[in-house]
């Protein structure tokens, strides 16, 4: 057979020498519905038990939150359970049309258009509106479905160092030939939690009459005033001509995305993206239940406001603690541990003591960057929070880490 006993052998070393190095990812099994606190199987097979999660992207807490659990049961009894077929041929529902709309006002965009991800609105949005003559100027360190979308347009593709703004108008003078010329990068960087200078990126596309898409997966709902995302935090709404974003994080933790812009743009992205015309449309069930959370978000800040007051109190407790951390203001925050067999092990000694996070290293993040990164969430109480900051004191106390810089823990553990 194809698949013969010396490939299957050679399968099994590679990922033993993962397991040796101290590197597996292991399985976790949650059996509750997405909150503050989880009912986790781990080691697999092992008896469950009540851990809090601080590594979900249910920023706002609302994967759980009973208007919306009762949305996607209207949506379920009033609309079906799936499509069946693709947007453009007989997917689209009255309901994808209200949520479209609503997500425009939310975003203060002209127009919206639903896909089954945002990793599929990120691989059709570029081939869509761009061609040879044209070029993308990306941040270093833009998302990875991002970077599959931009493989797979025709267009020239350039990069500038991470926020580096001179860097950025170097590139932006050296493609002035160019037909087109469209800036890409996310709101907020989900692995740092850092935010692009979106005002001055804006100032720059002005300036060198370019286009700007900014990925606001991992800022809509909770970032600027109102909670409409990044550019609001900066003051450019009208300035930013796509954003693409995901209902799978903060807008209620299910799934689906769009690409909401220029009118003209998110036409051709219903004309020519592979992902809408080719994928079935997002189940009745989510469009309802994300239509209750664009309603919810727009109606109050007070998730929003919670969710601030949270990541301000856990910055302010892990700083005091002794850990090494990205500085910043989103509830995106690593612990930075450089090591990634480090990352492995403190992960698990932290689910030991009741709190679920997960360590990351490369290919995750750069090699020699690995962290566990911490997401704070709505859902949070105070008391959860000094839980977790008390339970990465211990275990960074157990590794020897408390009060190390980078050069101090890159000395103890290498990297």
């Amino acid at each position: 057979m194809a698949y013969s006993d010396k490939a299957r052998a050679a399968f099994n070393s590679e990922i033993d020498a993962i397991k040796e190095k101290g590197l597996y990812k292991e399985k976790r099994f949650i059996s509750s519905p997405q909150d503050a606190e989880i009912l986790v199987e781990f080691p697999e097979g092992a008896e469950k038990k009540r851990v809090l999660n601080f590594c979900a992207n249910n920023y706002l807490g609302l994967s759980s939150h009973p208007d919306v659990v009762a949305a996607a049961h209207r949506g379920l009894d009033e609309r079906g359970y799936g499509m069946s077929s693709v947007r453009f041929i007989c997917g689209t529902q009255d309901i994808h049309r209200e949520l479209q709309n609503k997500v425009s006002k939310f975003l203060g965009m002209e127009s919206t258009l639903l896909f089954p991800s945002c990793m599929d609105a990120n691989s059709g949005v570029f081939e869509a509106i761009l061609s040879p003559q044209d070029v993308i100027i990306a941040d270093r360190l833009i998302h990875a479905s991002l970077v599959d979308g931009i493989r797979l347009c025709s267009a020239e593709y350039d990069t500038f160092k991470h926020m580096d703004m001179k860097h950025l108008e170097n590139k932006l003078i050296l493609h002035q030939d160019k037909r087109n010329r469209l800036v890409v990068t996310d709101g907020v960087f989900s692995m740092d939690g850092d935010l692009a200078p979106l005002d001055e990126m804006c100032a720059l596309c002005d300036k060198y009459d370019a286009m700007i898409l900014v990925d606001e997966s991992h800022a809509s709902g909770f970032i600027g005033k109102t909670g409409r995302g990044t550019h609001e935090h900066f003051g450019v709404i009208d300035k930013v001509d796509i954003i693409t974003t995901t209902f799978g994080k903060g807008l209620g933790g299910a799934s689906g995305g769009c690409v909401s812009g220029r009118r003209e743009l998110v036409e051709l992205c219903r004309q020519k993206a592979r992902p809408y015309l080719f994928s079935n449309s997002m189940a009745p069930c989510i469009v309802a239940a994300s239509i209750t959370v664009i309603d919810l978000v727009s109606s109050s800040t007070e998730r929003r406001d919670k969710l601030e007051r949270n990541t301000e109190r856990f910055r302010k407790g892990i700083t005091e603690a002794g850990l090494c951390i990205r500085e910043g203001e989103t509830p995106i925050v690593p612990v930075m541990l450089f090591n990634a067999k480090l990352a492995n092990d403190m992960s698990r000694d932290m689910y030991a003591e009741g709190i679920y996070v997960i360590g990351f290293f490369f290919p995750v993040v750069p090699a020699g960057a690995a962290r566990i990164r911490v997401q704070l969430s709505a859902a949070h109480e105070f008391h959860h929070i000094d839980k977790c900051v008390e339970a990465f004191r211990k275990v960074g106390e157990k590794y020897g880490i408390l009060g190390l810089d980078k050069n101090g823990i890159i000395a103890k553990y290498g990297m």
